[in-house]
């Protein structure tokens, strides 16, 4: 009882923050306020008893990649002067396509029968654990998780590639 209040409780704490992230003016603030979306998240994967998958938010989405929408943010300096100004006829499409959206999701929702999820381990107290979960994906999900990382370097390669500054010859000094 007292997990299910947990929950519900974390839920409107990353609800909250995370219409704070959209409504906030300020896009360090937006930063931030996600980075505690990210840890109510967190919160109901502990209570989900899906540790693996917390310890990865935090570390991963809360930790790496929002001090990089931070590095970002402060590189490019945004403030309102700098911001074009857009035409009601632009707010209008994109709330007439935002509106259009949300009613396609609660129309597939609809259709959708939300039943219990078959078990994927045979003990259920052990379902978030490391150790399954790394068993799991080392016998059944071998090949796929070697061709994500094979993806995974081959952008890797690309990035670095296109990061490359290229030594431009003068011809004329020669």
């Amino acid at each position: 009882m007292l997990a299910t209040y947990a929950f519900f409780f974390l839920a409107f704490i990353a609800i909250f923050f995370a219409l704070l992230v959209v409504f906030s003016k300020n896009p360090i603030h937006s930063c931030l306020y996600l980075v505690l979306t990210m840890f109510a998240i967190a919160g109901n994967y502990v209570l989900l008893n899906a540790q693996f998958l917390a310890v990865v938010q935090l570390i991963v989405y809360a930790g790496a990649i929002m001090v990089l929408f931070l590095f970002t943010i402060m590189l490019l300096n945004l403030s309102s002067e700098n911001e074009p100004v857009k035409s009601n006829l632009i707010k209008f499409i994109a709330t007439i396509g935002g509106g259009s959206l949300l009613l396609l999701f609660v129309m597939a929702l609809k259709k959708t029968d939300l039943g219990p999820a078959p078990l994927m381990f045979p003990n259920p107290n052990q379902q978030g654990m490391i150790q399954n979960l790394g068993k799991v994906l080392f016998s059944e999900y071998v090949f796929p998780f070697e061709v994500i990382s094979i993806l995974i370097l081959i952008s890797l390669m690309g990035a670095v590639v296109l990061g490359r500054k290229d030594k431009k010859v003068n011809p004329i000094n020669e």
